[in-house]
């Protein structure tokens, strides 16, 4: 089992990518540093069984669940996840399997148990503290950005700064590839402010009207974020926040996107 948490096409794009050591104290500096293969299994571990840090078991993963949470935060500081993502969606777009031409973008709720950075009252759910997933996909459901945000926010708000952090996606001659040409949206982002400045971007906005009887036909493209939004919730670490540290929930979020971008990889050969 725990060969099959980190395969080897997995670690062949995380190992160059990982600092040769991270910055830190050492009590026993005579001690071997643990394998970043097994602190990386580990990671998995809990991403995808979402079991707490300290219930890892070492026979399966290889380390303490304590030491890939470190682990975590140094590669978390270090900026790996996204480039890890940018990675895959360079080979992704050089097999000619990611089509930004149609985007779409949407957001979900989740729980969060501990509070924390970019937490806030839920108004759905009696006051309860929460987050909110933010992401936009491909017109393959291929995840582009994701972000993170308190779940007493509006979900038009991170529009903007969402489509400002996409990596500028590489794998083809010429002009990496940044922005979708048609962006897709429910009624929860009806603004005309947010599309004329999608439109100043050279986006065209595709964004349902509210009071508009349903059916027509934007769901035909929109329903791809809704399917990933469920692929990411395969991973039970993702489905309540757990982490009191907002940049490691979103780690672990660009690590799942990373994840559903190589199993799309490997569908293709």
């Amino acid at each position: 089992m725990s060969a099959d948490l980190v395969p080897d096409d997995l670690w062949e794009r995380v190992a160059p990518l990982l600092p040769e050591r991270l910055p830190g104290r050492y009590r026993y500096p005579g001690w071997l540093p643990v394998d970043d293969r097994a602190a990386l299994r580990a990671i998995v571990y809990v991403l995808c069984k979402g079991v707490s840090w300290r219930d890892v078991p070492i026979a399966q993963a290889g380390c303490s669940g304590v030491t890939a949470w470190r682990r975590l935060r140094g590669w978390t500081e270090a900026g790996v996840w996204p480039r890890l993502h940018e990675v895959l969606l360079a080979e992704l777009r050089a097999a000619g399997l990611l089509d930004m031409d149609d985007a779409a973008i949407d957001a979900s709720h989740v729980r969060a148990l501990k509070r924390g950075a970019h937490t806030g009252p839920s108004p759905v759910d009696r006051a309860r503290p929460g987050s909110k997933h933010h992401l936009i996909v491909d017109r393959h459901g291929t995840p582009l950005v994701v972000s993170l945000t308190s779940r007493d926010r509006h979900d038009v708000t991170p529009l903007i700064p969402l489509l400002n952090s996409m990596p500028r996606i590489r794998g083809l001659r010429g002009r990496p590839r940044h922005r979708p040409r048609r962006l897709f949206a429910d009624r929860g982002y009806d603004f005309d402010k947010y599309r004329r400045l999608l439109r100043a971007r050279g986006i065209t906005p595709r964004i349902a009207r509210r009071g508009v009887p349903h059916g027509s036909g934007l769901g035909r493209t929109c329903w791809v974020v809704e399917r990933t939004f469920a692929w990411l919730h395969q991973f039970k670490r993702l489905r309540i926040r757990y982490e009191i540290r907002a940049d490691l929930h979103l780690s672990l979020l660009q690590l799942a996107c990373s994840i559903i971008c190589l199993r799309r990889l490997r569908t293709s050969f």
